[in-house]
């Protein structure tokens, strides 16, 4: 059982590890090409596309659990519906946000005003740019999703590397030989997910032929099917949806305490992300092996396979909480050189430490009941968090300011760890397997 976990969970940490890897050069080139002012106005940028595409992460997950019960039922054709039916949605919605990019961008700006005229003119460029990558990005959800309940996250790893390969070069390039600024990276950003759609489709073509040639347009619009996959899709949408509005809203609120805590957050951000994206590959694995198992009807395997994760999740966060403690200024002093960013970063380095540690437990179980398509009880858990997140914030803003919007992040976490263990019963595996209800 280690195996198969290990076998799907390296790939996806390796390619999950990118991203924020990603994320982080950017913000290094941003640092190198102006003041704190540029750092903050790339933060606000990212933040609305991190609200934008984790709220259509959706797809991923919803595609990866139906996908994942239907591999392991040995039900070839509807294996192949579900890709169809989740790429049918991800391309309307990317066509959506193409068509009305302007007000959408317009809204975004205002929901995030707080930084400076130049912080928001600059966010402002960058989300014009990027916006056209939509198309790729959001279809990518899809065929990753799909490949993972597959049981293969190898395909999304090589992806995933190229595309960030191609970013990097693509943003150094039209950063600093093309003098673009911070519309070079957002450049890069739509020249890589382009190719890395066009890769995947290759991928998928060469190596699922024979599942992609019984996709049937006609049954992957049929009522009951759908119906069942926007429900699912709906419940994790919503899930998400409020989750991104805690991480958007906490770049957000950053920026009312003036530049230098936005850009310290946004830093320490990047920490929280790098565990998030690494712990994300074992729940990666628990979404692909949950969906198999109770496709099969394999109640041992599934309890077993639960155990092992809870274990393997506990050892990433009691390494990134050593990390954090004792290395945290190394790391951050890759990316910036500001002697008061790091000076602001040192009075708030000890939430960072915090966030494995009431963390691990959350993010498995999100991963378990998303491969069970417990969808209802993922959005229902985080609702009540994201209550308790505005309840702590501005209850206790007055008196604490930037430290009570880390007491509010934290609570969120504990909050969403709380209830899904009284929803699940402790993960209980006949309450997995039963997925009528649902």
């Amino acid at each position: 059982m280690n195996k198969a976990i290990l076998r799907l969970a390296i790939p996806s940490i390796v390619s999950n590890v990118t991203i924020p890897l990603l994320g982080m050069i950017d913000i290094a080139i941003a640092g190198r090409i102006g003041d704190d002012s540029t750092i903050a106005a790339l933060a606000i940028g990212t933040a609305i596309f991190n609200f934008i595409y984790w709220n259509f992460a959706f797809l991923r997950m919803g595609t990866s659990g139906l996908a994942a019960q239907a591999y392991g039922a040995g039900d070839k054709r509807e294996t192949a519906n579900i890709l169809g039916r989740s790429m049918i949605a991800a391309l309307t919605i990317a066509l959506l946000l193409l068509i009305f990019n302007r007000p959408i961008g317009a809204l975004a700006m205002r929901i995030m005003e707080g930084g400076s005229n130049e912080v928001m003119a600059l966010a402002a460029d960058y989300f014009y740019a990027r916006i056209w990558a939509a198309p790729a990005a959001i279809a990518i959800f899809s065929l990753h999703g799909w490949l993972t309940g597959m049981q293969d996250t190898t395909s999304p790893m090589v992806v995933s590397i190229l595309n960030n390969i191609i970013n990097i070069a693509c943003s150094l390039w039209f950063v600093f030989g093309l003098d673009m600024g911070v519309v070079g990276i957002a450049w890069g950003t739509v020249v890589a997910q382009y190719t890395s759609l066009v890769v995947t489709l290759l991928i998928i073509a060469l190596r699922y032929g024979s599942y992609v040639k019984q996709l049937s347009l006609r049954e992957s619009l049929r009522m009951e099917p759908l119906v069942r996959f926007f429900r699912i899709n709906s419940d994790a949408f919503l899930r998400t949806l409020c989750v991104c509005t805690v991480y958007t809203c906490f770049t957000a609120f950053s920026a009312r305490f003036g530049d230098t805590i936005l850009a310290t957050n946004e830093l320490l951000m990047q920490l929280f992300m790098l565990f998030s994206y690494m712990l994300d590959g074992f729940c990666y694995a628990a979404e692909s092996l949950t969906g198999r198992y109770i496709g099969e009807r394999n109640r041992n395997s599934l309890s077993r396979c639960i155990k092992l994760l809870v274990v393997w999740c506990g050892v990433v966060a009691a390494i990134y909480i050593v990390a954090y403690i004792f290395w945290w200024e190394p790391i951050l002093g890759i990316f910036t050189s500001s002697p008061t960013i790091m000076a602001c970063a040192e009075e708030y380095i000890v939430w960072i430490v915090m966030v494995p540690l009431v963390g691990f437990i959350p993010f498995l179980i999100d991963g378990i009941l998303i491969g069970a398509t417990k969808t209802r009880t993922m959005r229902n858990t985080t609702f009540f968090a994201l209550v308790a997140f505005f309840g702590l914030f501005y209850s206790l803003v007055g008196l604490l300011d930037n430290r009570a919007l880390w007491i509010a992040f934290i609570g969120f976490i504990v909050v969403r760890f709380a209830l899904m263990l009284v929803a699940t019963k402790g993960l209980n595996t006949d309450l997995l397997m039963d997925t009528s209800k649902e």
